[in-house]
């Protein structure tokens, strides 16, 4: 089933995310209808504060990534059929220069910007069966876990945007959350929640 994302504004995006144990309520059905969720807006990753749970859980998918023709031969093939459920994920470590790259968020539609975040990350997680991982990761499936699991810590993108980038879009931002805003997918905005 695809969920509606919740629009910039909403207080779940800004909210530390709960850790949750294998008895949490449908969970199977949940991840599936995030995958599907997130392939109908065309995003390479999902966290569940974006559909209105402020639990520790997202998903990421960087296939799309792969097509870039930018990108090296190795790093196509890395990104390629790179898909993971991560539950109650840790960062343990951030490693390296920061670099670059024009992020975009489907909780924030029509804006891009360059976010500047180390290249290298170790996380603990768990699968969906919750089997415990420790693994690293670099490049751009180090950077989209590291947007991710900014959401599940109630961080944005935009948080890490410099003092003039922010102004700069402080009124687009203000019309996402007053349901200004056209996208091709579904969407639930702060102004449409509170006239229930």
């Amino acid at each position: 089933m695809i969920l509606p994302i919740v629009a910039y504004g909403d207080p779940v995006l800004r909210k530390e995310a709960e850790t949750i144990t294998k008895v949490y309520p449908k969970l199977n059905e949940l991840i599936q209808d995030m995958y599907e969720t997130m392939y109908a807006a065309s995003g390479v990753g999902l966290a569940a504060p974006q559909i209105g749970l402020p639990i520790r859980l997202f998903l990421v998918d960087a296939t799309p990534f792969s097509e870039d023709d930018d990108l090296t031969p190795e790093e196509q093939q890395q990104l390629k059929g790179f898909k993971r459920t991560f539950i109650n994920a840790q960062i343990l470590e951030e490693d390296g220069d920061e670099w670059a790259f024009s992020e975009g968020c489907l909780s924030i539609p029509d804006i891009r910007e360059d976010v500047f975040r180390k290249p290298k990350i170790k996380i603990q997680y768990q699968d969906e069966d919750f089997i415990t991982h420790t693994e690293s990761f670099d490049g751009l499936i180090a950077r989209v876990i590291q947007h991710e699991y900014d959401h599940i810590e109630g961080i944005l993108f935009t948080d890490k945007l410099s003092s003039l980038k922010k102004r700069l879009i402080k009124g687009k931002l203000a019309n996402i959350s007053k349901g200004k805003i056209s996208v091709d997918y579904r969407m639930r905005f702060p102004a449409q929640k509170k006239k229930r």
